[in-house]
């Protein structure tokens, strides 16, 4: 049974207006696991979903639009606590996009399709599919070519049963060639690690939906992403002020002291280096968690470059020759 669809109780009662959708399909729209639903929908009360007669939870198109934003939002470090009682005009505005939604977003979203029998069902997709216009279709991606006059898509929509990453360049280099301001993969079976990484390109990654109204709020998504503020520039950290030998001889001087404090710093500056230096051969290693450790290597490098202000600070107090990193002994 699909997890989509706009109810009726079989005593013939009124139609739910619009498409709605169930609480899978909602979540998977969204973004989310449906298990972080439920936890939002209990702690925070985001949501007012509608009910079947069968008592199954169904949300319409704004709600999960709204979700959506939420999801968009939290990823980019705002509290789901302090967003929960946003209306959804301020979660767009705190997200960069107008009201509409996004530019034209009343017209059709012009879309290249890549997958064996992707335009196909399109076309049989029904009104919601009418609002995907298909500008050109291929089977693979290597067939993927320029459009005609040098025309951009809207979305390059491609669709692997099997994803791996392997594909990330062709799909990189598909977009390119289609001049695709957004990207929406769709597969069947993929690895946890392939999805963070096409992720990181800042492309949506979905499972094959059943319907194609799914495909359309999809797309949708994809080029509401292409809203969102850009993160910063990330800034090289300041090298460190002492190395592993020089702490070391410190530690050893600051012996003669009554007072602990030298020592203990010492030992703090050894092991927020050390993680520093572990970051970074983490983002090195594994791409798809590049980023994670990129900001864990700035926050070890920030949290060193106060500790050893308070260094300076303390052996000034306590009258101690500081040793600066690569100092002879």
């Amino acid at each position: 049974m699909s997890d989509k669809g706009v109810s009726a109780s079989p005593e013939g009662t009124a139609l739910l207006s619009g498409i709605t959708y169930r609480s899978g399909a909602a979540a998977r729209l969204a973004g989310l696991p449906v298990e972080t639903l439920r936890v939002w929908e209990r702690r925070y009360g985001l949501s007012d979903p509608q009910r079947s007669s069968h008592g199954q939870r169904l949300y319409s198109a704004e709600q999960v639009q709204r979700l959506r934003l939420l999801k968009q939002l939290v990823d980019w470090g705002h509290p789901i606590g302090q967003l929960a009682g946003h209306s959804i005009d301020r979660l767009r505005e705190l997200a960069g996009i107008g009201a509409g939604g996004r530019a034209g977003a009343g017209g059709p979203i012009s879309v290249v399709a890549v997958g064996i029998g992707l335009a196909q069902r399109l076309a049989a997709g029904g009104r919601a599919a009418l609002q995907l216009g298909v500008l050109a279709s291929h089977a693979r991606l290597e067939q993927v070519a320029p459009l005609p006059d040098g025309a951009g898509a809207d979305v390059l929509l491609v669709e692997l049963s099997e994803l791996d990453e392997s594909a990330l360049p062709r799909i990189a280099a598909a977009r390119d060639t289609v001049r695709a301001r957004a990207v929406t993969v769709l597969y069947r079976f993929c690895a946890s690690a392939t999805i963070r990484a096409l992720r990181g390109q800042g492309w949506l990654v979905a499972r094959v939906p059943a319907e194609a109204g799914e495909l359309l709020s999809l797309c949708r998504t994809a080029l509401d992403g292409q809203r969102l503020p850009l993160p910063a520039q990330r800034s090289e950290p300041a090298p460190p002020r002492f190395d592993e030998e020089a702490l070391a001889r410190l530690s050893v001087n600051s012996g003669k002291l009554a007072c602990e404090c030298p020592r203990h710093l010492t030992e703090l500056l050894l092991m927020v280096g050390s993680f520093e230096r572990y970051s970074a051969q983490c983002a090195s290693r594994d791409s798809a968690d590049a980023e994670l450790h990129h900001a864990l290597q700035d926050a070890a490098a920030q949290a060193r470059v106060v500790l050893e202000d308070a260094m300076e600070r303390l052996a000034r107090a306590e009258g101690l020759a500081l040793p600066r990193a690569g100092e002879a002994r």
